[in-house]
């Protein structure tokens, strides 16, 4: 078991080992990533896995690199990472974690000198899979379908619906918590990060589309370590209140109209490629009434979306929002295919297979809708306020496989 650390001195430890000549850093390294939108679940759950599996009982024990899934230059729009720690001198910033732009070269990273557990994805993608680590996967905790890429001897192998990926990352490490001695300090913080991802991807366990017992007892598990800090007089840190601390991550994932719409389309965004085409969908916490009106109007819109297709080489481009205006839940989501006749028949048939179930009804009059140059865009109010890029994603993707299998 490594001695405890506090989870500053565990990442400045990782960054440390990760960085070092090949000659002087443990071979393998074993990395923890999450998925390549880096939101709130991908970053904390690849972070507390990695804490607990380096922290583990065991001999067999390593240290694990948790690996934020995105550029250093895009934590800068993540503002609701500054909300997680407690205001301290000894508390991690942003700044510490570990991201893409800290991998050595490929030369000096080579695949088989890594092992790497997923965390909220099965499939590796992007950047990482074009240096071939996702023949490196030896384990994987995901919330998500399972698409049968993970190996049936991964260990973990750990699949399971709920609303936050953390819930399931959180009952894998439990066992290895339960055996550390105590620190109030450093276990504030950790629950603090655990509780992060479960308190927005649930709605603070009140989502009935989303929380599950999973949740609801990683949930306990977490506030129990926070509850029993409350006792210690701490002035230079913040008490946990579920309330407040659910307001101010929301309060500061929701703040994106001070950003340009390329920043706002690339801040919580997936990509995938199935047969010939390329698929990216970008989720946007403020609707489109609401960005053309303070970020930009719709030409200005529609050109950085294309442009923004176009620098990720996509085939079919899509935006989904959530927003609450007036209180109200509410869901839009517009598919353009701009990627030639393929992509423009996955968008269509997109549309006729699954309006129905999605409660797919014409926006704004069919403000953001157009037809031109061999390319085919619409908009939608999405009644379905239950179905996510979690759901939506699928479906746009099972009809480019059947345009690929046609």
């Amino acid at each position: 078991m490594a001695q405890r650390v506090s989870l500053k001195s565990f990442l400045a430890t990782a960054r440390k080992a990760l960085t070092a000549p090949p000659s002087q850093r443990p071979n393998p390294l074993t990395f923890v990533v999450g998925n390549e939108s880096a939101d709130l679940d991908s970053i904390c759950s690849a972070v507390l896995y990695a804490y607990f599996r380096t922290h583990a009982p065991s001999s067999q024990s390593a240290l694990h690199i948790p690996l934020s899934n995105l550029p250093l230059a895009d934590l800068a729009l993540r503002a609701e990472l500054n909300a997680i720690f407690a205001p301290s001198s000894n508390s991690v910033t942003p700044d510490d974690l570990i991201t893409l732009s800290d991998l050595p070269s490929p030369s000096d990273l080579p695949p088989s000198a890594t092992k790497w557990y997923l965390v909220d994805h099965n499939v590796l993608t992007g950047d990482l899979t074009k240096r071939g680590y996702d023949k490196s996967v030896i384990g994987c905790v995901d919330h998500h379908d399972d698409e049968g890429i993970i190996p049936s001897d991964a260990q973990p192998r750990v699949f399971a619906k709920c609303g936050s990926c953390m819930s399931l990352v959180l009952s894998q490490c439990q066992p290895i918590w339960d055996q550390l001695q105590s620190h109030q300090e450093i276990d504030e913080e950790l629950a603090r990060v655990a509780m992060a991802p479960i308190l927005i991807d649930t709605v603070k366990l009140t989502s009935k589309d989303k929380t599950t017992d999973w949740d609801v007892n990683a949930a306990a598990y977490a506030e129990e370590k926070l509850v029993a800090t409350l006792s210690v007089a701490r002035s230079n840190r913040q008490r946990y209140d579920r309330e407040k601390y659910f307001d101010h991550l929301s309060e500061l994932k929701d703040s994106i109209l001070h950003l340009s719409y390329r920043d706002i389309l690339r801040k919580d965004y997936k990509k995938w490629t199935d047969g010939s085409l390329n698929l990216g969908i970008s989720t946007v916490v403020q609707g489109f009434e609401t960005c053309l009106a303070e970020v930009g109007d719709k030409q200005t819109f529609l050109a950085a979306l294309k442009d923004w297709a176009k620098e990720q080489q996509l085939d079919i481009a899509a935006v989904m929002t959530v927003s609450k205006p007036g209180g109200v839940f509410t869901r839009e989501l517009l598919v353009w295919g701009l990627g030639g006749q393929d992509a423009v028949k996955v968008a269509r048939r997109f549309a006729e297979k699954n309006g129905g179930s999605l409660g797919l009804e014409k926006w704004n009059n069919g403000e953001l809708d157009g037809e031109e140059g061999g390319e085919w865009r619409a908009c939608w109010r999405q009644m379905d306020v239950g179905s996510s890029r979690k759901q939506v994603a699928p479906m746009l993707r099972e009809v480019m496989k059947e345009s690929a299998r046609l």
